[in-house]
């Protein structure tokens, strides 16, 4: 919690300097208040509204809101979907914020909402359900879409589900957020596992269709990065 209010109180001071119409400090008090339910209501209220329902930050007080909700029994019932709908609106949050602007004042909760959504996905998975699964990859994508391995684990899951041509655009965006990390090791933590778990389950995928020169060209891009990781490099030298 205190890690979201310094963020909080970060957004609130970056929106005030931009002389944004909307300062929405009564969203900052509900949530630093732990008033999860009210801020939701009150933030979907802004949403919306005509005057606020393109402002990014009440989408983002909506995500926050859900995600706290969602560690919390007493909210089961009434919101079943609470860490699903954390993610969508993660995502809606960052297409209102198209520069960008409050993004890297929350990077603690971007690493715990991709760690919720990386441990559903690994559920979905872990019955084989690339298509359920895909779904939360797409989300993480959506929301932080500089995280390589967010784009390669869609990527994968749309190969899986024999869906060629979208997995050929997402590789695409999975170059473009490879180009905009060209330095691997400054991954947070999280994005590198999931890189990590993307390149060899990309790898698997490959040897499966014979085509193991694809599969050591994409875990050459991270050798370095994982050369003293055991399960890499297995695969790697497998290839």
């Amino acid at each position: 919690m205190r890690t979201f209010l310094a963020a909080a109180l970060l957004a609130f001071t970056a929106f005030t300097a931009t002389a944004q119409k909307h300062v929405y400090e009564d969203l900052l008090v509900l949530f630093v208040d732990e008033n999860y339910e009210k801020c939701l209501a009150k933030a979907e209220n802004y949403t919306v509204n005509d005057d606020t329902r393109k402002d990014p930050l009440p989408y983002l007080y909506m995500s926050m809101s859900l995600y706290e909700m969602s560690k919390l029994e007493e909210f089961n019932e009434d919101y079943p979907k609470a860490s699903r709908d954390a993610l969508k609106y993660a995502e809606k949050y960052r297409k209102k914020d198209k520069e960008a602007e409050f993004f890297a004042n929350y990077e603690d909760y971007w690493a715990d909402l991709n760690v919720l959504a990386m441990g559903l996905a690994e559920i979905e998975l872990s019955d084989e359900k690339w298509s359920r699964a895909k779904k939360y990859y797409d989300y993480m994508a959506g929301y932080y879409v500089e995280n390589p391995g967010a784009w390669l684990m869609l990527a994968n899951c749309q190969l899986k589900d024999n869906l060629a041509r979208e997995a050929e655009e997402t590789m695409k965006s999975f170059d473009a957020a490879m180009q905009a990390n060209p330095d691997l090791s400054r991954l947070p933590e999280d994005q590198k596992k999931l890189l990590k778990f993307g390149m060899v389950t990309y790898a698997d995928i490959m040897k499966e269709q014979g085509d193991r020169a694809s599969a050591k060209s994409m875990m050459d891009k991270a050798k370095d990065l994982f050369a003293d990781d055991e399960e890499f490099m297995m695969t790697y030298n497998e290839l």
